[in-house]
């Protein structure tokens, strides 16, 4: 869940941003399938390189760099975006300091 002084923000793509500790990724072929603990919420990443993006998150300075990092093309970079403040905005991923 997003932490009181970050839930009024909004999604920023400059952040840097991480999985939630209450939550399990699982690879598949399609993508992977992942579990919030806390919400008791079942999700799809639906492609390996969302997986990317979002497994890479820790180690970058900001989602920017991540999708940068998993070489996503520049015309899915909105649907990207789009798909990661879902995931923010329902605690799969959050921002961290």
């Amino acid at each position: 869940m997003p932490t009181s002084d970050t839930a009024g923000r909004g999604f920023d793509p400059d952040l840097p941003y991480r999985c939630s500790p209450q939550v399990a990724v699982r690879p598949e072929p399609f993508g992977a399938l992942v579990y919030h603990f806390g919400t008791r919420k079942l999700s799809f990443l639906k492609t390996p390189q969302l997986v990317a993006v979002v497994s890479g998150l820790e180690q970058h300075d900001s989602v920017n760099a991540a999708i940068d990092a998993a070489a996503v093309e520049e015309t899915q970079r909105p649907a990207y975006l789009r798909a990661l403040a879902g995931l923010a905005a329902n605690g799969t991923i959050e921002e961290r300091s």
